[in-house]
């Protein structure tokens, strides 16, 4: 669930999260040494033990049946298909068997919980999952017959997107109806909240995505490994941090990219709490020790709790782009460039800007509702300093072609308001359901019937 502005922040203090449920501790691009994770199991297991048979998990076989229902190494390999068409994720061996034992997690409690949303008389029908399925074929830009044939063409299928689908429906209609209607939140924690933000006005606030590892006792230093591996694909860029939560991350955000909202320091614990105030935006942190496993988070943003910010102006602008055919030189695209940056210089507000697009051969694109803070850091300083009918230096590469962001309108941001009562009502009902959807489906793994092949 993404968070609305302000609300989030004192919700996640009365509910927490699994980023903070306890004392987590953590630096920059933390390391903890092989040997020195700390023994806060109560499972008194020995410092020398010695293991007995083979090491490798039952985990990573490629099938399973959980409760009679079959898991089979065609299912894991299509929706590891799906998982890295959908990313543009080119993946190593190591990195695809990684994300095997992922998907085969994931699948497992797919399966659970249609299991569990039938055993509440909850099905859902053929004209439910086609509707379903033509919204996700037109994310794609494709017809459903196109999105098929494209599927397939991946090593993927339409049954397999069909099981994700399904699952996912049955299990939030299983959350409403069993869920929901137990979840209550009174006047007074509502209250308590708009008061608290209110003495908050003015503090830092820090918009965190995670990655949340579960790591049961036996396999501590296993998680741990993967965890910094992952933090080293992702130092890669290439693929955004939203492609690993959602692919690794055991947590429920991973259904949003691992987007944890905007969250303050108050809320976290002291250790992490002081590696993010000491986080530059688009920087990673982790592995965080957490209860149960551990946690990887990046910090995609930053503001101060309910005081405008100009980043959050939406601009009106024109996008002018010139393009260079194939078997242009360098001299010849910086000849070009020039003369762009020179007709730029003589714009006289939008209306001229079909007028110089014509005589340098230039695309237009219009968009009249772009925030600020949506722009390359970069682009943000430049347009924060524009004044309506003013445009940008040319920027780009000879490749992708050359821009301009001309400013035709400017709307400014209101001063910091308080959320609503019924806003902050509905954020603190939907994180209970969150938590207890967690606990619920974690009850399911514990009493399930798991066999491996």
């Amino acid at each position: 669930m993404t968070t609305k502005k302000g609300a989030a922040l004192l919700i996640r203090r009365m509910l927490g999260t699994v980023l903070a449920l306890g004392a987590a501790a953590a630096a920059i691009a933390q390391t903890v040494e092989d040997q020195a994770l700390p023994d806060n199991t109560g499972l008194n297991i020995p410092s020398n033990l010695q293991i007995f048979g083979k090491t490798d998990s039952n985990i990573r076989k490629a099938t399973a049946i959980v409760n009679e229902t079959v898991i089979t190494g065609t299912d894991v390999d299509q929706r590891v298909a799906l998982v890295a068409t959908a990313n543009n994720a080119k993946l190593s061996d190591q990195d695809r068997e990684r994300l095997r034992v992922q998907v085969l997690r994931q699948l497992i409690d797919e399966t659970l919980q249609i299991q569990q949303a039938k055993t509440a008389d909850i099905t859902i029908t053929k004209a439910e999952l086609d509707q379903a399925y033509a919204g996700v074929a037109k994310n794609f830009n494709r017809t459903p017959a196109q999105f098929t044939q494209w599927l397939t063409q991946n090593g993927s299928s339409e049954r397999s997107i069909r099981r994700q689908i399904e699952g996912e429906l049955a299990w939030n209609r299983y959350l409403r109806r069993r869920v929901e209607p137990f979840v209550n939140v009174g006047d007074e924690e509502v209250k308590a909240i708009l008061n608290r933000l209110e003495a908050a006005k003015g503090t830092e606030e820090y918009h965190l995505n995670e990655i949340y590892l579960a790591a049961t006792p036996d396999r501590e230093q296993e998680v741990f490994n993967n965890a910094r591996q992952i933090i080293a694909e992702i130092g890669k860029g290439q693929a955004p941090f939203a492609y690993f939560a959602r692919n690794f991350s055991a947590a429920t955000t991973r259904s949003v990219g691992g987007d944890l909202g905007w969250v303050r320091a108050a809320q976290l614990p002291d250790a992490l709490a002081q590696a993010t105030q000491t986080m530059q935006v688009g920087q990673v942190a982790g592995p965080v020790p957490t209860p149960g496993g551990f946690s990887i988070l990046y910090l995609a943003d930053k503001r101060q709790v309910l005081m405008a910010d100009p980043r959050d102006a939406r601009l009106s602008l024109k996008q002018l782009t010139i393009k260079f055919p194939a078997g242009t030189t360098q001299a010849q695209a910086t000849q070009r460039t020039a003369a762009f940056a020179t007709a730029i210089e003589k714009l006289k507000g939008c209306g001229s800007v079909p007028q110089i697009a014509a005589t340098l051969n230039a695309e237009v694109v219009d968009n009249d509702s772009v925030r600020v803070r949506d722009l390359p850091p970069q682009l943000q300083a430049i347009m924060l300093k524009l004044q309506v009918g003013q445009a940008t230096p040319p920027f780009g590469n000879p490749e992708e072609g050359v821009r301009t962001l001309v400013l035709c309108g400017r709307d400014e941001v209101a001063s910091g308001q308080l959320p609503g009562a019924a806003q902050i009502q509905n954020q603190l009902e939907q994180q209970r359901v969150n938590l207890r959807a967690q606990q619920a489906l974690r009850d399911l793994r514990r009493d399930a019937v798991i066999e491996y092949r």
